[in-house]
């Protein structure tokens, strides 16, 4: 019966990772809209969401960070979501969220450091969506082991 447990836990890991990046995707939009609308209520008793979303660092080429994290977390849900549905999916699904988690890690690193030590403001929502994607991360390596135990 280990095989039944084995997928038991990979449902409750993907399920989790479904959560998360719906958590994510909804974290990264309220920043654009906060950098759409330039609301300061929307900060929710911190400054630091406006100093780092109007610093020169909340763009690449004129699209906001925002943005991209948005995209990646949809990206991310959208695998989850997806995978079972073909053979291609569950194969390669895990190791698609592992790709786009570690590199939305290494990115949300470069952004924290830049809050912290250049732009020398916190933004709450940003610190979310890192430790968002760093659990995504978690979950998509224990997925990874999970799936390679399995091939054995």
């Amino acid at each position: 019966m280990p095989h039944s447990s084995t997928r038991k836990t990979d449902s409750w890991l993907r399920q989790t990772g479904i959560v998360l990046a719906a958590l994510g995707a909804a974290d990264a939009f309220y920043l654009w809209l906060l950098k759409f609308t330039r609301n300061e209520a929307m900060c929710v008793g911190s400054h630091g969401c406006l100093t780092v979303n109007d610093s020169l660092y909340s763009e690449i080429g004129g699209l906001p960070v925002s943005v991209l994290g948005l995209m990646a977390y949809l990206a991310i849900l959208g695998i989850l979501v997806f995978e079972r549905r073909s053979p291609l999916g569950a194969e390669y699904g895990p190791l698609a969220v592992f790709g786009f988690s570690l590199i939305g890690v290494i990115f949300s690193a470069y952004l924290t450091y830049l809050e912290f030590y250049v732009i020398r403001a916190v933004c709450p929502f940003c610190m979310a969506s890192a430790v968002i994607m760093t659990l995504l991360l978690v979950l998509s390596v224990a997925r990874l082991r999970q799936q390679n135990s399995c091939s054995d």
